[in-house]
């Protein structure tokens, strides 16, 4: 006689109830009608809190009425429930419910409670060490003034890198050291840390660095629960970086001035170009051959008027090239005075020049290394600035300012310049053979009015940049674009920029036409449409004429009504009625 399934449970838990009851998680077992069979003492300490206690033959809807729609789930669909977590007064529990079949049948389901409250609290407070510990690290690491920590007896325990700046120590050469060897080994004249060990209060001296660095340090001590020192921290700042503030900030003031103007230009370019415009056939071929160059490490020279793009083309042949991981270095030789340039670009030792930093600085050159330096108007170099740039093109090596010792490095040079460097060559004020050296790869980039179909696409693009930038959404008449192409831009696409601006500012509606360009009357001929003579002339009363009369039409087809196109163009309104039947206007 088949035994009946709800006596198999109880009759299976009671055998091994002594077993369960060890067990730390929680155990309830519940029959298919919602009884609860059995449970262990870890469930009833569990639920011991709540509103009916937990017990063998109870309901188990009435122990939990959510749990309940879980356990009914469960045994309709016979899928058991994985990781559930609830919230049981101030304890936070995982669930697994997993069914009971019995000879084929679902007869019940087991409930395993685990409490993962103690967990959470040690992560929890797990979590607050290492944010504080990272805190701490930020504090340290962010400190300007250098810090050196040891333990009671000396033992370096943390450098900052401020320290290792200050000092040109690393701290790889420090930590887990004892102070006393430093001192032996002659790294320091004498040390603050064994000063405050000894007299058990803070401590201010002088300290000598073994290459001639002077700081000065102030040590102060740790104490312990019983009252003996633990750490000792020291405070290190470099007298010889406050003597020198009034020197470099006279310095930067006059080099601010060059990189101000150098950088608004270079900003300018870069914030409404982000990407270049190429349309024109001229264009396209310029591209065509930067992409080519890109390929090839050589040095390259981009020649062109000044506003043309050679720096983003520049860009553009690193971004394309093998290097494009490594540093892209821009240095504008006309931009810095002459007495700083060389430093700029090769750097210097520590105590080349009055001013100069303490530990030494690198140079543009050494910091693109395995990069791209540009150098824009490299035709500005002095002809000693132009003996080193040629000893690198051709050695790949150089000596910082003050130093003897060559440095090697492995960049590739792109020059640029909008100078004549043959005619140059020629009077003698540009080397022949630095010349040929940088010229291996030409790339000449055509003038704005050279290339007039890229202008609607640069007029579309800066037109976005504006709306972005203003939350406008200003339009420009087609009529517009045919007349900025006639213009011929001297500035180049700087000059375009300049122009676009200003026809922004004029404009008061969404639409933007030909009456909103603002250009100086010496220079409105090349936006008019008149017709010419027949021998080619362009008399001033014909160019006039044409003005005049897309004027008034670009002023009715905006303002509709007579009065009001009168009073844009501030003439009567018998006056536009007459000049409109002059030009059989409608």
């Amino acid at each position: 006689m088949m035994q009946n399934p709800i006596q198999i449970l109880k009759e299976s838990f009671a055998a091994w109830s002594y077993v369960l009851d060890a067990a730390h998680n929680g155990i309830i077992i519940i029959d298919r009608h919602g009884v609860i069979v059995g449970c262990n003492e870890a469930a009833r300490r569990i639920f011991k809190e709540g509103a009916v206690s937990l017990s063998t033959g109870g309901l188990f809807s009435d122990l939990s009425k959510t749990g309940w729609r879980d356990v009914k789930n469960i045994l309709e669909t016979g899928q058991p429930q994985i990781g559930k977590r609830i919230n049981l007064r101030q304890s936070a529990i995982i669930v697994n419910r997993t069914p009971i079949v019995i000879n084929g049948q679902i007869e019940g389901v087991v409930s395993i409670f685990q409490d993962i409250s103690e967990y959470e609290n040690i992560i929890t407070e797990l979590k607050s060490y290492q944010e504080l510990h990272r805190r701490l690290e930020a504090i340290i690491e962010s400190s300007y003034d250098g810090l050196y920590i040891t333990d009671g007896k000396a033992k370096t325990l943390l450098v900052n890198s401020a320290y290792e700046r200050i000092t040109g120590i690393s701290r790889n050469n420090l930590i887990g050291r004892n102070m006393k060897d430093l001192v032996k080994e002659k790294l320091y004249d004498h040390s603050v840390t064994l000063e405050v060990l000894k007299s058990k209060r803070s401590v201010t001296i002088m300290q000598h660095i073994k290459g001639g660095k002077e700081v000065i340090v102030t040590g102060a001590p740790i104490f312990d629960a019983d009252g003996e020192i633990s750490m000792v921290v020291t405070n290190v700042r470099d007298i010889t970086e406050l003597n020198q503030l009034r020197t470099q900030l006279e310095e930067t003031r006059r080099l601010s001035s060059r990189y101000h103007q150098s950088i608004l230009e270079q900003e300018e370019l870069e914030h409404f170009l982000g990407e270049m415009v190429v349309k024109s056939t001229s264009m396209v071929q310029v591209v065509r051959k930067a992409i080519k160059v890109a390929k090839v490490d050589a040095s390259v020279m981009i020649t062109g008027e000044s506003g043309v793009g050679k720096s983003m083309l520049a860009r553009f042949i690193h971004d394309m090239s093998a290097r494009r991981e490594n540093p892209f270095v821009t240095i504008n030789c006309g931009a810095i005075p002459e007495s700083l340039i060389e430093s700029e670009l090769f750097g210097y030792e520590k105590g080349a020049f009055t001013g100069a930093l303490p530990g030494g600085k690198a140079g543009l050159v050494e910091i693109g290394n395995k990069g791209t330096v540009f150098l824009d108007e490299i035709g500005e170099l002095s002809a000693n600035l132009q003996v080193k740039l040629l000893n690198v093109l051709e050695n790949k090596i150089f000596t910082h300012v003050g130093g003897t010792k060559p440095v090697a490095v492995d960049i590739r040079i792109i020059a640029a310049t909008n100078k004549n460097l043959d005619e140059l060559v020629s009077k003698g004020l540009f080397r022949e053979d630095l010349y040929y050296r940088v010229n291996v790869l030409p790339i000449h980039i055509p003038p704005l009015r050279e290339r007039r179909d890229d202008i609607p696409a640069l007029v579309t693009r800066i037109v976005s940049k504006i709306n972005q930038k203003h939350k406008t959404n200003k339009r420009l008449d087609p009529s517009v674009l045919e007349s900025l192409r006639k213009f011929n831009y001297p500035g180049n696409v700087r000059e375009l920029i300049n122009l676009v601006e200003r026809m922004f500012t004029m404009s008061e509606d969404e639409y933007i036409c030909l009456m909103d360009i603002p250009v100086p009357d010496d220079l409105r001929e090349p936006f008019m449409n008149p017709r010419e003579a027949e021998d080619g002339t362009l008399p001033l009363k014909n160019a006039l004429a044409g003005w005049e009369a897309q004027l008034i039409k670009e002023a009715i087809r905006r303002h509709k009504t007579i009065a009001e196109s009168a009073k844009a163009l501030r003439l009567h309104p018998t006056t536009l009625w007459r000049k409109m039947l002059k030009y059989s206007i409608k």
